[in-house]
């Protein structure tokens, strides 16, 4: 039987209310061939690409088994960053919110260990987190996974290429023999398969199609003559197309913070996000990007891992990707949820071995384009039609999104549609805000009061 939807599955009622709810339609490829098989309770290998839908596959996998009155940690799913691991459980929460009482605690680096020790004392029934700090909690005897009959792996080639394999072996010695273990990866390699024959039990291996091939990614590619000419090439290609939502993929942190830097100075929106950023504004950055009011990201590949942006209209490969999975996780960013893509691909002569593998893997002839004209450089550069505006109060202080609204379109001036994403957090609140209005909305929330009580308020600067 070929499954289109998700009521054609043996889902819950709730978790088909839950689906239908976050407009879920059509079961992308991977979802469509993993879910029955994790439904009847296999292990299963699932690859695929970001973007592809395999979160919502063992999301609902996890969620339709889960016996909520039984409050004991049931799940345990690992990923390799806490961005991602973030996603996910964002993910899980959205997915379940029909399910009464469903708690999903996440566990990564980065946190304060104090609050996450006080929060698995209370429970929980699904955790997500990285390897390091899940180990942090095995050690020291803050979790007990007696319970658990689900282990997922997200990104596991990831997770590898990071050096958890050791953490990986101590954690699975705390895990049930029992259990079914679901393992998702952009690509199945040796070693991939290595961790697969110790941990898992006759694996259903599944290979999704490729972001290429289902989703309508443009890959260009411009043969530039050397290092110098790359940044011009760079900054044609951005002017011409004016891309709203761009990834931009650098080798090094150096070379990442330079290229933001010459970004910036060309009056573009621009951030780094580079391992020497410290978490507060890594996470800033990042939320910018996301509710649209910073347009370019320049970023390496370790510090993109588990960006979840939607509609990211360009991935530019500033420098070509150590290798041919790498390159595939880069362009999967792009093209997502039926939406078209670009990727634009700088490199010189010296770099064609690389452009090689890629048309094997490709099974095309690549053919460099032409770069486009110096005349771009006259028009205006694009800017985001968001800003973002930070409150100095969040879920402490019991600020809830409606408060926010209420106070932005109190007396008319401001209207709902001017309106974008609200972020709540423990102790700050962001709102993003339509370019036009943003300086009548940071008036109102500077001088007007929000429960009662006055915060203090400030723009966000999107260019580091």
């Amino acid at each position: 039987m070929k499954y289109t939807q998700f009521s054609t599955l043996a889902l819950n009622s709730n978790l088909i209310k839950s689906t239908l709810s976050l407009g879920y339609d059509k079961l992308t490829s991977i979802q469509a061939e993993t879910l029955p098989e994790i439904l009847k309770g296999y292990d299963v290998i699932g690859q695929g690409v970001t973007g592809s839908g395999k979160t919502a596959a063992f999301s609902l996998g996890i969620l339709n088994k889960l016996d909520a009155a039984k409050f004991k940690i049931q799940a345990l799913v690992l990923c390799p960053t806490r961005e991602l691991a973030d996603q996910v459980a964002g993910e899980i929460r959205k997915l379940g919110c029909m399910i009464h009482n469903v708690k999903v605690l996440t566990l990564c680096g980065g946190s304060a260990f104090g609050p996450q020790k006080g929060s698995l004392a209370h429970g929980a029934h699904i955790i997500v987190g990285t390897p390091g700090r899940i180990l942090d909690h095995l050690d020291k005897n803050n979790l007990s996974f007696d319970s658990i009959d689900t282990l997922v792996l997200d990104e596991a080639d990831r997770m590898l290429d990071m050096g958890f394999q050791t953490s990986l072996d101590a954690i699975i010695e705390y895990l049930p023999s029992d259990r079914q273990t679901l393992l998702f990866s952009a690509t199945f390699d040796a070693n991939i398969s290595s961790i697969a024959t110790k941990i898992m039990r006759k694996p259903k291996i599944i290979k999704a199609a490729s972001v290429i091939e289902e989703q309508g990614v443009n890959q260009n590619f411009y043969l530039i003559k050397n290092e110098t000419s790359r940044f011009n090439a760079l900054k044609l290609i951005l002017f011409c197309y004016l891309p709203k939502s761009t990834i931009v993929f650098c080798e090094t942190k150096k070379e990442v913070q330079a290229v933001a830097n010459n970004l910036i100075d060309l009056g573009l929106s621009a951030s780094p996000l580079h391992g020497d950023l410290d978490q507060k504004d890594r996470d800033q950055t990042l939320l910018c990007f996301s509710n649209k009011s910073l347009s370019i990201l320049v970023a390496t590949d370790l510090a993109a891992r588990g960006i979840d942006v939607s509609s990211l209209s360009a991935v530019f490969n500033y420098k070509l990707a150590r290798d041919v999975n790498s390159h595939i996780h880069r362009i999967g960013r792009t093209g997502r949820a039926g939406s078209s893509g670009n990727i634009y691909t700088l490199y010189t002569e010296r770099e064609g071995h690389k452009i090689t593998l890629l048309e094997k893997h490709f099974d095309q002839v690549i053919i460099p384009k032409e770069l486009p004209s110096i005349s771009v450089l006259l028009d205006a550069p694009f800017q985001p039609q968001m800003k973002t505006i930070q409150i100095d109060g969040g879920k402490k202080q019991k600020l809830r999104a409606g408060d926010i609204v209420g106070a932005l379109t109190s007396d008319g001036t401001i209207k709902a549609t001017k309106i974008g994403d609200i972020n709540i957090k423990d102790n700050w609140s962001y709102v993003a805000i339509k370019f036009d209005v943003y300086p009548i909305a940071l008036t109102k929330l500077s001088t007007g009061k929000l429960k009662g009580r006055n915060f203090r308020v400030r723009l966000i600067s999107n260019n580091k």
